[in-house]
């Protein structure tokens, strides 16, 4: 039974065999039969390519040229839209004015936005059109007319893409509308640029009128017409500054000195030149660089900071300056210690002023200039004061007054030195001396000044005594004493005998009561030794030659001395009245002894020529000055008006120093 199952089952694998050897037969006919065609295929494929390759690539080129122009929709849409806008605003802007400020400025802003939005989308679809054209540059869409409208609409889009550029130029809205911001900042202006009629003083311009100027500055910022704009407003403030100056007759700053000129000649002038100055600085500039600062206070640039520089220059503050410095260069004159003094102070109260406006780089002139002046008259005047004690002391070989007065030196002296002792002129020459020592590198000594005048006095104190061993008469020579001794105790409580001392001024009052004793004696002593014997004898020939010899002293005495003078008012009638009890009772009395004679003895009566009254008289109108010299106790002492040759001659020697 097994073997019948085994042959079964091998006769089934023979048929399955059979059957796939006769199908695998037939599928190597059929591939037999397939061979040539697919040759034919083969052969036939690249001119079946070649033929269908353009239709594919022109399918590929209407798809890329469809996304491009579908990007450039939008930007021209929008370019479309806002050069509507544009124009609307071009033609507002051309009929709107500018007495609403705010609004007008809005319209720009929005103009400006809008040609910038305009350009900015017409670069967009400028692009896509490009790329467009770049796409259609060949066979397939060369004579396309739509090619051509692209074309056509990419240049109008470059055309007005160039509408922001040509809307500045001239003729253009942004242009026009420039040219009316410029008119209105002049009018603005020139509209409240007013003086006063009573004073060369700038009224302040309205808070609305600054804040128009302002916003037109800060509109033009950054444009090429603000420095337009700066140079308007230059304009306009100069011609307001020549206004103001044009009262001042600022003619002397042209004046024109030398190191040979005196102070003198030009003093009115430096009074002006310092009056004038701190004007033209507080009350004018000071207003002005405020004005500039608010006009301008919003832009970014220093372009503004110029105009302080330029409106200096119309106030002629460069001129003010060279004309402080050709003082400095004048005769050394002690007037000129004064007036450099009183420029110093002035400098000084306008530092803070100077170094606010002027110190931009478009002031370095001014700064140059101020620097050069407060060198040369802090240089100046320390060497004016150095070498005053050596000026006094030259003066020692000139000749003292012959009326035996007090010289103009010692006069002019004490008061000048009184002066610079003053509360006005002493802090000024401390500063001074200090900041000399200073640049010189020397330490500051708090004596300085005080000794210096102390050294000066002692040189006054010299020439005196030098002076009065040249009076011939001793008695001329013991009133000049007692004169100037006398003037030198009238300096107690002044600031000149705080430091001269107490004891300098006791001595002064012991010399000159020693003085006045002195000339009464030498003088008055020998003469009055004639009348005033104790017992007087009967008037015989001697008794006549006395009152003769008596006659003739007096009247000899009186006729030198009325050309004295006692300058002290005080004094004068205190030695007039020691003179009148010593002559007049000692005269009266001996000549009532003999009055009985007199009136007997005919030839006597021609001996008795004044009676005690008319001594009295002669007395009492001696010593009166000729000629009061009134020196100044006001601002100044007036050095040149005085008439004293000493004083002329110590002007010239401090001079040649």
């Amino acid at each position: 039974m097994a073997n019948v199952g085994s042959l079964e089952n091998l006769q089934a694998a023979q048929k399955i065999l059979r059957a796939s050897l006769k199908k695998y037969s037939a599928i190597s006919s059929k591939l037999d039969e397939m061979g040539p065609r697919l040759d034919d295929i083969r052969q036939r494929l690249p001119s079946l390519e070649a033929a269908i390759r353009p239709f594919s690539r022109q399918k590929c080129s209407y798809f890329a040229i469809s996304d491009q122009i579908n990007g450039s929709i939008g930007p021209a849409a929008a370019v479309l839209k806002v050069y509507g806008v544009v124009r609307e605003l071009e033609e507002s802007l051309l009929y709107q004015s500018c007495a609403d400020l705010p609004a007008y400025l809005s319209s720009m802003k929005k103009l400006e936005e809008a040609l910038g939005f305009l350009a900015d989308n017409c670069v967009l679809a400028i692009q896509w059109l490009e790329d467009v054209v770049e796409l259609s540059e060949d066979d397939v869409f060369s004579n396309n007319q739509s090619l051509l409208s692209v074309k056509k609409s990419l240049r109008m889009l470059q055309e007005l893409h160039e509408i922001e550029g040509r809307a500045r130029l001239d003729g253009g809205p942004l242009n026009a509308a420039f040219n009316k911001l410029e008119t209105e900042f002049r009018s603005l202006l020139m509209e409240n640029s007013v003086t006063t009629t009573t004073c060369a003083t700038l009224l302040p311009l309205t808070m609305p009128v600054v804040q128009k100027l302002q916003a037109i500055a800060g509109r033009l910022d950054g444009d090429i017409r603000l420095q337009k704009c700066i140079v308007l407003y230059i304009e306009v403030r100069s011609l307001n500054a020549q206004r103001n100056l044009q009262d001042l007759d600022l003619d002397y700053l042209e004046i024109q000195v030398t190191e040979f000129d005196d102070i003198q000649s030009i003093e009115c002038h430096i009074d002006q030149w310092c009056k004038h100055l701190e004007l033209v600085v507080k009350d004018l500039l000071e207003p002005e660089y405020k004005l500039c600062n608010d006009v301008f206070e919003k832009i970014k640039s220093d372009a503004w900071k110029h105009c302080v520089a330029r409106l200096a220059e119309e106030f002629r503050l460069i001129s003010f300056l060279q004309f402080g410095r050709r003082v400095t260069k004048m005769k050394k004159d002690p007037l000129k210690l004064l007036k450099l003094l009183d420029i110093f102070a002035l400098l000084e109260s306008l530092r803070s002023n100077f170094n606010r406006l002027f110190g931009g780089e478009a002031c370095t002139d001014i700064r140059t200039l101020t620097r050069e002046l407060v060198k040369a008259v802090v240089n100046g005047a320390y060497e004016i004061f150095q070498e005053l004690p050596s000026q006094v002391e030259m003066q020692r070989q000139f000749s003292p007054p012959s009326h035996g007065g007090i010289p103009g030196l010692v006069s002019f002296i004490t008061k000048y030195c009184e002066q610079l002792l003053g509360d006005e002129y002493k802090p000024l020459l401390a500063q001074v001396l200090k900041i000399h020592q200073s640049w010189n590198q020397d330490v500051y000594r708090d004596g300085f000044l005080t000794n210096n005048i102390i050294i000066i006095m002692k040189e006054v104190g010299l020439n005196l005594d030098a002076w009065s061993k040249e009076y011939e008469d001793i008695c001329l020579s013991y009133l000049f004493m007692m004169n100037n001794h006398c003037h030198f105790c009238q300096l107690k409580g002044t600031k000149l005998g705080d430091i001269m001392g107490d004891s300098w001024l006791g001595a002064h009052e012991q010399y000159k009561d020693n003085c006045a004793a002195l000339y009464l004696r030498e003088c008055w002593g020998k003469l009055l030794s004639l009348i005033t014997q104790k017992e007087l004898g009967p008037f015989q020939e001697s008794e006549k030659k006395k009152l003769k010899e008596f006659n003739e002293g007096f009247d000899d005495r009186y006729k030198k001395q009325s050309n004295w003078v006692i300058c002290d008012e005080n004094l004068r009638r205190k030695v007039s009245q020691i003179l009148v009890q010593a002559v007049v009772p000692a005269y009266r009395s001996y000549m009532q002894k003999y009055v009985g004679l007199v009136e007997h003895d005919a030839s006597a009566s021609k001996y008795v020529k004044h009676t005690a009254q008319s001594l009295e008289n002669m007395i009492t109108s001696m010593f009166q000055p000729k000629l009061v010299k009134k020196y100044s106790t006001t601002k100044h002492i007036r050095f040149g008006k005085l008439k004293s040759l000493v004083q002329n001659q110590f002007r010239a020697t401090l001079t040649a120093m």
